[in-house]
């Protein structure tokens, strides 16, 4: 079944980390849709798959995305939660065939739905790379491309390593999807799934029908001259968004699911949801791009890390881009860079890729990305910046590069959701703010790293530790964010990584109230040129929705149903409460 009526494609966002590719192995091959094609799986069930090709006869590639959603908006524009699968002309433009598959139970998809990521879905993504390279329109050789869902999928059907795969490119991937999606910092994402599952799976998304006609001609007015401005009005409107997803009413299925989560399963061994491709990364040996936005928190943090560490594909077969803050649905960014990828993996094309540093990161203050070899870069030194008490008639306390004098300070920790009394913070203050004024030009790029003696004259709280730059005309330019919930700080030695201190979210140990325990916990990396006159700032408090920026700034970091009681929270100075950070000296003139 063909379109009558062109999809238009779009390009918006950010297409290169610091490039441009300086030749192309095909262009202008145009669009075309072969849609609801069926594809065989395990059990007689059946997966419902739209494939797109280039107008222009041939066999070419296939980009195949599996995800957990209802594709019907997937490709019309519309700021859906699922639209992570990129512009599908774009690709087909380029002599590439995206394939955008549903997973068992979803849309049109027969099948009975399982828990997410289950093996039995790597057993089908494994079935759709087969079947796409048998195709008649396709050369035998399958790539995969997608971001969240359809990028997480990726790592553990690249394990098995099909034998048509040849590259994979993931935007924003969670390998660990105990530790960084159902839980985060010990505490249920309670709030993230809720969106999520709202967004994705009511009963609207599981009966929604759209033609190929509708969604293409959807894709005439939100890709063409008024896209900027639908993304003005997503932009302003995305807090309200979330706020009506987690409303929503999903299917009983994910109801169940999001009880089990939230109440039930307390530790990784009670987890229903698999542990994820955090286990196999080794025997992920293809060529892979992975980007990161460095915007997320709770959510997509840590697992590019992961990846690029313990994968088992050679060093010079994998890249890593640390990309500026965004949030934007759909997600149309790095088509541009997957398709130069591709073009030299597949192709060898001399497009320049080959000559790219492995590692780009964007360098906040800068407004560059910057490069290295790995990540940490291998010149940076680790700085040690010491909690303490104000100096002189200074109300903020401070942040020093040596040891500072015993003391303390304090916030207090109010439950979300509580009534707070009018004037509160004026005798109880919910933020304690460190600074260090900067004396001169200095870049940070590495792990951020919290450690803090610490104590609570309760048995349990929650710490969210931000670090930004207070430009020299006081504007925040936020760095980082990290959390860890002092009755779950056992650290997870064997599943750590240079980037990621992991924690063991199902072993508590209560606090003995006003008794000082030890925190360690990571912060997410946030690269960043201080400049003389700048300052750069700490600041601990018990509840993210006090630090955290809003989507509609670029920064995708949902709040959590913590701290668990009002209570007092104390970090103690005296040389044993630090941050650590990466310094990376300054490229030459």
């Amino acid at each position: 079944m063909s379109t009558h009526i062109p999809l238009r494609g779009s390009t918006a966002g950010r297409q290169y980390a610091g490039w441009e590719p300086h030749a192309v192995a095909m262009e202008g091959l145009g669009n075309r849709v072969l849609a609801d094609q069926r594809v065989p799986v395990a059990g007689g069930a059946e997966l419902h798959a739209d494939v797109y090709t280039p107008s222009t006869p041939g066999r070419y590639p296939a980009v195949v995305s599996f995800g957990g959603y209802a594709t019907e908006k997937a490709t019309a524009g519309i700021p859906a939660g699922s639209n992570e699968i990129g512009s599908p002309p774009v690709f087909t433009d380029r002599g590439y065939c995206p394939v955008i598959v549903e997973r068992r139970g979803m849309g049109r998809s027969t099948g009975e739905q399982v828990m997410f990521f289950d093996p039995q879905d790597v057993d089908d993504h494994e079935a759709v790379i087969a079947w796409a390279a048998e195709q008649p329109w396709c050369n035998g050789e399958v790539v995969l491309f997608g971001t969240s869902y359809y990028a997480v999928s990726q790592l553990s059907v690249a394990a098995r390593k099909p034998s048509a795969l040849r590259a994979l490119f993931c935007n924003e991937v969670s390998t660990d999807l105990w530790r960084h999606l159902v839980h985060f910092a010990g505490v249920p994402a309670w709030f993230f799934v809720a969106v999520w599952m709202g967004a994705n799976y009511t009963q609207e998304n599981y009966d929604q029908r759209l033609s190929p006609d509708r969604r293409a001609l959807l894709s005439q007015v939100t890709n063409g001259p008024l896209h900027p401005l639908l993304e003005q009005l997503v932009h302003r409107r995305v807090s309200g968004m979330f706020t009506s997803f987690e409303t929503a009413t999903p299917v009983e299925f994910m109801r169940r699911i999001y009880a089990a989560w939230m109440f039930d399963e307390k530790t990784r061994a009670q987890a229903t949801i698999p542990e994820g491709p955090t286990a196999t990364l080794g025997d992920v040996e293809v060529p892979f791009t992975v980007v990161q936005n460095l915007g997320y928190f709770n959510l997509h943090q840590f697992g590019c890390y992961d990846l690029v560490a313990n994968a088992g594909t050679p060093a010079d077969s994998r890249w890593l881009v640390l990309a500026p803050p965004a949030y934007d649905l759909p997600v149309y960014s790095w088509q541009g860079e997957a398709l130069a990828f591709f073009d030299h993996v597949l192709r060898g094309t001399d497009n320049g890729y080959a000559e790219q540093p492995h590692v780009r990161y964007w360098v906040e203050g800068a407004e560059r990305f910057d490069t290295a070899t790995t990540f940490p870069p291998a010149d940076g030194e680790v700085r040690r910046l010491h909690l303490g008490p104000p100096d002189g008639d200074a109300v903020t306390h401070r942040l020093s590069r040596e040891a500072t004098a015993e003391g303390s300070g304090s916030w207090v920790a109010v439950p979300l959701g509580l009534p707070q009394l009018g004037g509160l913070d004026d005798v109880a203050n919910q933020v304690l703010a460190f600074d260090l004024p900067v004396e001169e030009d200095t870049r940070l790029a590495g792990p951020v790293t919290a450690r803090l003696t610490y104590s609570c004259n309760e048995i349990d709280s929650y710490v969210v530790a931000r670090l930004s730059r207070l430009d020299a005309a006081g504007e925040r330019h936020q760095l980082s964010l990290g959390a860890i919930r002092p009755v779950s700080r056992t650290e997870e030695e064997e599943r750590s990584t240079p980037l990621e201190i992991a924690i063991d979210a199902g072993r508590r140990k209560p606090l003995v109230p006003d008794e000082p325990v030890a925190l360690r916990f990571s912060l997410t990396p946030g690269p960043t040129l201080l400049r003389r006159g700048d300052t750069l700032r700490l600041e601990l408090a018990s509840r993210i929705d006090l630090l955290r920026m809003d989507p509609r700034e670029g920064y995708a970091q949902f709040d959590m149903p913590v701290p668990p009681y009002p209570c007092r929270n104390t970090v103690h100075f005296g040389g044993d409460s630090w941050i650590e950070v990466t310094e990376v000296p300054l490229p030459a003139p």
